[in-house]
């Protein structure tokens, strides 16, 4: 009799242990597409732009504290809003957080505080394969006239991308900051790596994509986790579709390729954001691309807000070495001063945005 009711004990014990295991397991992996889209159906459209304050040549000028320009980012951020945009997509740097923990994620949080004044949720973005291969803390380089994103860096610098003894501190790093805003309604989204494998990285920025997928579900926060196709590399695609909560992809070509790209990715049953479009030499515009995104109720994150430091009025392969006014700006929506570069489009923005 003993032996029976030990037995029941037993089996009962184990069914609530592989109980928690399952549950701790299923909290550290990717949403399902039914999760996902009961998340999205929560949402507004989402509409907004790629966000650096005219201010900042890159994102250590940005998120610094001797350079953190709150006045500048209420400001334009103001501007979005006006727009009807409700979403920024805003990038981290790895060595901001490292040359100052808690001030880094104070000025997060100070932010989000502008951010939510204005009812714009950002999409943080921690690793960025793109651009200048090296960073340092302190004073940031002056753009170099009239080259796209002459003074953009690398997240992490490439001697630590490409050495996985020093990964310790990124892991640090993505797990503290996750932490810190798991919970937090202010945020979006978390996109964890942008771009892997360009600038000639290829296949060996894969293991690290592994990696932060990995430290980000050890956390599973509960605001979604994507990372966005950019390219045609069937072992990055698949990787990146295969684990994203919400599906997010990059699109600089016209409308007849945007929306075969839609209707592609709309087979996996999961939602779609566009994290990156608007280069009007290319084709890709707001009066060609909106009314796709608004159609199939596809989030729509173009690149470039206000014209700045950044340069990216400037077409990526074509400087003006004299820093002249290009005769069509690639990226970027309004100067300085608040007036749009082409009145006709913003108005056509808040036409489509209802504003």
């Amino acid at each position: 009799m003993m032996a029976a009711i030990s037995k029941k004990l037993f089996g009962i014990c184990f069914l609530l242990l592989l109980t928690v295991v399952l549950r701790a397991q299923s909290g550290s992996q990717q949403w399902t597409a039914e999760k996902a889209n009961r998340w999205y159906a929560a949402q507004p459209w989402l509409v907004g732009a790629n966000f650096l304050p005219s201010t900042a040549i890159n994102q250590l000028e940005m998120w610094q504290e001797a350079s953190f320009d709150t006045a500048t980012i209420a400001r334009e951020l103001g501007w979005a809003a006006g727009l009807g945009m409700n979403v920024m997509r805003v990038y981290l740097h790895d060595l901001a957080w490292k040359a100052d923990p808690a001030g880094f994620k104070n000025r997060m949080d100070r932010f989000l505080q502008i951010a939510s004044s204005k009812k714009i949720r950002p999409l943080f973005v921690f690793f960025d394969d793109c651009w200048n291969p090296d960073a340092t803390i302190g004073t940031q380089p002056a753009p170099r006239p009239g080259i796209h994103n002459s003074g953009w860096v690398r997240s992490p610098a490439m001697g630590v991308h490409n050495d996985s003894t020093q990964w310790g501190y990124l892991k640090e790093y993505v797990t503290d900051v996750l932490t810190r805003f798991a919970n937090d309604s202010r945020i979006l989204m978390w996109d964890l790596y942008n771009e892997p494998g360009n600038s000639g990285y290829n296949l060996s920025s894969l293991p690290l994509l592994e990696k932060i997928f990995s430290w980000a579900w050890a956390v599973r926060p509960s605001q979604p986790l994507t990372c966005g196709t950019w390219y045609d590399n069937k072992a990055f695609n698949d990787f990146q579709l295969g684990h994203s909560d919400v599906i997010t992809f990059h699109n600089y070509n016209d409308a007849a390729s945007l929306e075969k790209e839609i209707a592609d990715k709309k087979k996996l049953g999961r939602p779609l954001i566009c994290t990156e479009y608007m280069a009007r030499t290319r084709g890709s515009r707001f009066q060609t691309h909106l009314p796709i995104f608004k159609k199939y109720k596809v989030g729509a994150i173009n690149w470039g807000l206000v014209a700045g430091k950044s340069n990216t009025i400037y077409q990526w392969d074509t400087p003006i070495p004299d820093g002249s006014e290009p005769a069509v700006w690639f990226h970027d929506i309004f100067r300085k001063d608040g007036t749009p570069y082409d009145k006709a489009e913003t108005e056509f923005i808040r036409t489509v945005t209802g504003r």
